[in-house]
């Protein structure tokens, strides 16, 4: 019999953390193209919003060649705490932070950061140390190659962190296309961050406007 139990991402006992999404950071996420980084990147930071989950966003040494997060990140969540480290490389060395996650009351933690191995994977493993249950969104991440990549999330999954891809999380959180959010949310968030699905969608929409299909939401 297996011990094995799924633990869900639950939308209710979640936070989202936005960890050195910086500007000059960008050009070290090489494992893929820069124009999926950038979507997904965004796409991490609207979850938050699309779910209302609480969400801590952190830097690190901003005022040099790091540089700042994209404004279009800052503006999702002009409310949300925003932790700027001049110094810790492990945002979970920076009291500030530390606190901030602490305050939300939730015991499951979606992150995402540049770089993978680094703010994402040192982040990941200290939450995992402290009893959180991790889901890391791969896609909102990246690093030097896809080596690098492969051997973080190698890391991180020996210590029990969940690596999921962006249409994962977001569909983990949602569940049920007939919850709130659901479709009426969801597929305007997949159109503009996941084209593949968005396109997807679109089609079937025409089908059934075009009586090919009968009404019926995906």
């Amino acid at each position: 019999m297996s011990s094995f139990t799924y633990e869900r991402i639950d939308k209710d006992n979640v936070m989202l953390l936005v960890v050195d999404h910086q500007e000059g950071l960008f050009q070290m996420a090489r494992d893929t193209n820069p124009v999926s980084v950038k979507s997904n990147i965004l796409a991490h930071a609207a979850l938050g919003q699309v779910f209302n989950l609480p969400t801590i966003l952190t830097t690190s040494a901003e005022t040099g060649p790091n540089g700042p997060l994209p404004q279009e990140v800052i503006a999702m969540h002009p409310n949300a705490p925003f932790i700027k480290r001049n110094g810790e490389v492990n945002a979970w060395d920076n009291a500030d932070f530390k606190a901030a996650v602490k305050a939300t009351g939730k015991k499951q933690v979606i992150i995402a950061g540049i770089t993978t191995d680094v703010c994402t994977a040192f982040l990941a493993l200290s939450l995992r140390s402290e009893g959180y249950t991790v889901f890391a969104n791969s896609d909102a991440s990246g690093t030097f190659d896809a080596k690098t990549a492969a051997d973080a999330n190698d890391r991180m999954r020996a210590a029990g962190v969940h690596v999921l891809s962006l249409f994962a999380v977001a569909c983990e959180l949602m569940r049920d296309w007939r919850n709130t959010p659901g479709s009426t949310e969801m597929l305007p968030f997949f159109d503009r961050y996941l084209p593949e699905y968005g396109m997807l969608a679109r089609a079937h929409d025409a089908s059934v406007k075009a009586g090919v299909l009968s009404g019926m939401k995906l």
